[in-house]
């Protein structure tokens, strides 16, 4: 059984990732999704620095373990997390947002897999039970209509492959911290958050440089708006490196998802938004399957 703590670092870390969403999208305006890609990482590395520094404090006798394994998964999960987002806005461009959103939810039982084949990390039956039960209400719950599904092969291709690497990242950042300091497994958790932001900012400043140096510029001049979102970025990455330091990747993928049916029932408590019948039904499902999967 893993340690508890996995539960509430899940929940904080989509709690600021909602947040960290909301406060992109004046970015977007003017820097793009690849502007906007580029701001949870910039931005939120100089936090990431101040939590380690934190850490250190908190933690001095840790013993961090700088081995060539601690790379490698450090260097899948930053690579394939880039690649999940690519992946993403291709699919949201070829087949629409709904479709790229429903198949990249793929990530969910793919993680599981992944995690199973690659690392032999192992959940139980009713574990697995509720990873079923979750997936198959996440996509009752935003699965797109016929003409949309159909609207492009390529589009739902890319929204499968993102949903691939997804799994891959969430199952290399936690081989990663444990690679780093498997006694200290929250220690090392902040450790790689800092690692792999510093690696995915250079990456993607070297990337817009080359290719789009007017979206840098944009990102570069918005520094102000954008440290908020850079807070609530690190937030959230810490949230989820200590969750999947503590939980294989399967059951914390799951309990994230948890924020969809509340958003549903809070827009129709406070909105006054409809819900339909197929809405309840999914939504129940993925309350369901999210508790079998937190019990694995």
């Amino acid at each position: 059984m893993a340690n508890p703590v996995w539960i509430p670092a899940t929940l904080l870390a989509a709690t600021f990732q909602v947040g960290r969403n909301a406060l992109q999208r004046s970015v977007m305006t003017t820097s793009g999704p690849w502007g906007a890609t580029l701001v949870r990482f910039l931005f939120g590395l100089p936090f990431s620095v101040v939590f380690v520094l934190v850490a250190l404090l908190v933690v001095p006798n840790g013993a961090l373990h700088w081995s060539g394994a601690l790379w490698l998964s450090a260097s899948v999960g930053a690579a394939s997390q880039i690649l999940a987002t690519a992946a993403l806005l291709n699919a949201m461009h070829r087949s629409g947002f709904a479709v790229g959103t429903a198949l990249q939810q793929s990530s969910l039982p793919l993680a599981a897999l992944l995690g199973l084949v690659i690392y032999d990390d192992r959940i139980s039956g009713i574990a697995w039970l509720g990873v079923g039960i979750t997936t198959i209400g996440l996509a009752a719950l935003s699965w797109p209509s016929p003409r949309q599904l159909g609207a492009s092969l390529s589009g739902a291709a890319f929204g499968l492959g993102s949903g691939l690497f997804f799994g891959f990242s969430l199952n290399a950042f936690r081989h990663a911290a444990l690679a780093l300091d498997a006694q200290h497994p929250i220690f090392a958790a902040i450790v790689c958050v800092a690692v792999v932001q510093a690696m995915q900012t250079a990456f993607m400043v070297l990337f817009l440089a080359w290719r789009d140096p007017a979206t840098l510029a944009n990102v570069l001049r918005a520094w102000r708006p954008s440290l908020g979102a850079g807070l609530c970025g690190a937030c959230a990455s810490v949230g989820w490196f200590v969750a999947l330091a503590l939980s294989p990747a399967a059951p914390v993928r799951a309990l994230g998802i948890i924020e969809a049916p509340i958003a549903a029932i809070a827009g129709h408590r406070f909105f006054r938004e409809t819900m339909s019948a197929r809405q309840i039904v999914a939504g129940t499902a993925i309350i369901l399957g999210v508790l079998l999967t937190s019990l694995f």
